[in-house]
C-alpha cells in the first residue's frame, strides 16, 4: 500500500507542467508530448501512436533540495490503454501512463515505474525487478484498466516506499538523494495507441 503524507504544512516544489524536458538519451526523435489547459486546469497530454520511438520526458530535483524530498504528490488520467498491455508480462510492457521516481547514492540509480496499465486484475502487483551494480528498479501498478477520461490523485511517502522497495523496509535505512522524475506513456510493445494526462507535480519537503 502507498503511504499518505502527514497533513502538516510544509515546503513544497511544484513543477510547472512546461517544465518537463525530454531525456535524449532515452527518446525517439518524436515528442509526443504537448501542454494543455482544460477549465483552468494546465498539465502534460501525450499521445503516442506506432511505430513512433518511445519518448521520455524528465525533470531534475535542484541540488539543494536532494536530501530533503519526503513527499510526492500528483494526478493523472488515462485516455486510451494500449491494447493488451500488462507491464507484468514480457513483451506487453506498455501502459498509458507511467512515472519514474529516482534515487542516486555513488554510481547507482534506484527507480520506481508507478504505471497506469491497461491488465484488469493487476492493480497493486510489484514486477519487473531489476537489480545490478548501476541499476535498482522496480514496477509498481498503481492503476489497471478503466475508468478513463477521470482524474486519480497519487501521493507518495518518499522515504517510506524506497525503503519498502530498496532496504526490505529497514525503517532506519538510509535514503539517497531524491534526483528526480520522468513520465512517459507507451504502446511500442503492444504496437498500439497509448494516451494520457499528467497534471501537476508537487514535491514535498522536510
Amino acid at each position: 500500500m502507498l503511504v499518505p503524507l502527514p497533513t502538516t504544512a510544509a515546503p513544497t516544489l511544484v513543477i510547472d507542467p512546461a517544465a518537463w524536458r525530454i531525456v535524449a538519451r532515452e527518446s525517439g526523435p518524436v515528442n509526443y508530448y504537448s501542454v494543455k489547459t482544460e477549465e483552468g486546469t494546465t498539465f502534460v497530454r501525450a499521445r503516442y501512436v506506432p511505430p513512433m520511438k518511445t519518448a521520455v520526458l524528465g525533470w531534475q530535483t535542484p541540488d539543494a533540495d536532494r536530501t530533503r524530498a519526503k513527499g510526492l504528490r500528483w494526478t493523472w488520467r488515462a485516455r486510451t490503454l494500449p491494447k493488451g498491455a500488462d507491464e507484468c508480462q514480457p513483451g506487453k510492457g506498455d501502459s498509458a501512463a507511467v512515472a519514474y521516481v529516482t534515487w542516486k547514492r555513488g554510481l547507482r540509480y534506484y527507480t520506481l515505474k508507478y504505471v497506469w496499465t491497461a491488465a484488469a486484475g493487476t492493480k497493486g502487483r510489484v514486477c519487473g525487478r531489476k537489480r545490478n551494480l548501476f541499476v535498482a528498479q522496480d514496477t509498481v501498478v498503481l492503476e489497471a484498466g478503466p475508468p478513463l477520461d477521470v482524474w486519480r490523485p497519487v501521493e507518495l511517502d518518499l522515504p517510506a516506499e524506497f525503503r519498502k522497495h530498496f532496504a526490505d523496509g529497514d525503517p532506519e535505512a538510509d535514503v539517497p538523494d531524491f534526483v528526480g522524475i520522468g513520465i512517459m506513456t507507451d504502446g511500442d510493445q503492444t504496437q498500439s495507441e497509448s494516451s494520457a494526462d499528467f497534471g501537476r507535480f508537487v514535491v514535498v519537503l522536510g
